[in-house]
């Protein structure tokens, strides 16, 4: 390996990092050092684990580094704020929460499974200025993380390509947890619930989103999908979804309402009025519409879903069940059709 300076105006990691996970963590490409018996070498400003935990992992963390390497995805200022306005619809104004002053001036921000970083800034936006942040993530979007989040301003800022299941952080040494969308893309949500709470320190909050279950037909078309495309390159799966993209557009542009006249308990299918598109969407498969994004940015979401062979679906009473197990009292909870909201607190140690 090579061993050179690595070619940035910040090329060392911060003095709270190396405190944090108790090593002085190297500054030059293809240095490596050994932290909580995890390898993690520094390439190009960015310290990165050696080895996966499973094949299924390293499938996820494929399919998520070619899904965000498009460059030109979600970059306008708007994006940020539609997105920002869906996560306070779950989260609520998080950014502005009186339990920040819990944790003294500059809280330990951990982002378990960060992408591209849009979901932390379009949720906690200037926030991020006053925390000290930490985004983990298993693919190579955390390289398109650290540059949108240098492209904000937001400084205070460091990435790790690693398994949030191997986070190289002493247990009860954060102060927040943050996880968009993550949790059940590993083997287990269960587990990943429980690894991170251990990371928390007593007080400290978890804020996760996870799919939910849903109707036999979505669930069974989900599947299928996501089976096919098992067989494809990653490059034919792009262009796979795209006809279902397009339709799911169609359906949107058409502005067609459809009443269900009685609910349909066999298919969990409720009664009332619906948008044709929102009805292929919630009970029969997932084909994404915003008439604001286009059609690259529309497919991006729908391969989101589909490509991870990992993608595990739960329901409220279990993903409160994983809570206590994980010494975590629910404070907030937001169930939608999409997916579970959970904002929690760390009362017992696990």
């Amino acid at each position: 390996m090579s061993s050179k300076p690595f070619a940035s105006s910040k090329p060392c990691l911060p003095d709270w990092l190396n405190r944090l996970m108790g090593a002085t963590l190297p500054c030059v490409d293809g240095a490596a050092i050994e932290v909580a018996g995890q390898r993690l070498v520094m390439r190009e400003g960015i310290l990165r684990a050696e080895q996966l935990l499973s094949v299924t992992q390293a499938q996820t963390k494929d399919a998520f580094a070619f899904i965000w390497s498009g460059q030109d995805r979600f970059q306008q200022d708007e994006d940020l704020a539609l997105m920002g306005d869906w996560y306070r619809q779950m989260y609520g104004d998080v950014a502005n929460e009186p339990w920040w002053a819990d944790y003294g001036e500059r809280p330990v921000l951990l982002e378990a499974g960060c992408g591209a970083g849009i979901s932390a800034l379009g949720l906690f936006g200037r926030k991020l200025n006053d925390v000290r942040y930490l985004g983990v993530d298993i693919s190579t979007a955390v390289e398109a993380a650290a540059r949108r989040f240098a492209g904000q301003g937001i400084e205070d800022a460091v990435f790790l390509q690693t398994s949030l299941l191997e986070v190289p952080v002493p247990d009860a040494s954060v102060d927040v947890i943050y996880s968009q969308g993550v949790l059940h893309h590993t083997d287990s949500t269960r587990s990943a619930i429980l690894a991170l709470a251990r990371k928390l320190k007593q007080g400290g909050r978890f804020m996760f989103y996870v799919y939910k279950k849903k109707g036999p037909i979505r669930e069974f078309t989900d599947d299928y999908v996501r089976a096919k495309l098992q067989t494809m390159t990653q490059e034919e799966s792009w262009r796979a979804m795209l006809p279902l993209t397009r339709f799911g557009k169609y359906l949107g542009d058409l502005k067609i309402e459809i009443d269900v006249p009685e609910a349909i308990n066999v298919l969990d299918i409720p009664a009332g009025r619906i948008d044709l598109q929102r009805f292929f969407y919630w009970h029969i498969f997932k084909a994404f519409h915003h008439e604001k994004w286009n059609e690259d940015e529309l497919n991006h979401i729908n391969l989101d879903w589909y490509a991870p062979v990992n993608s595990h679906r739960q329901t409220p009473e279990e993903v409160r069940d994983w809570c206590t197990a994980a010494g975590l009292s629910v404070e907030r909870e937001h169930v939608q059709e999409s997916g579970i909201t959970v904002i929690a607190r760390k009362t017992v140690s696990n």
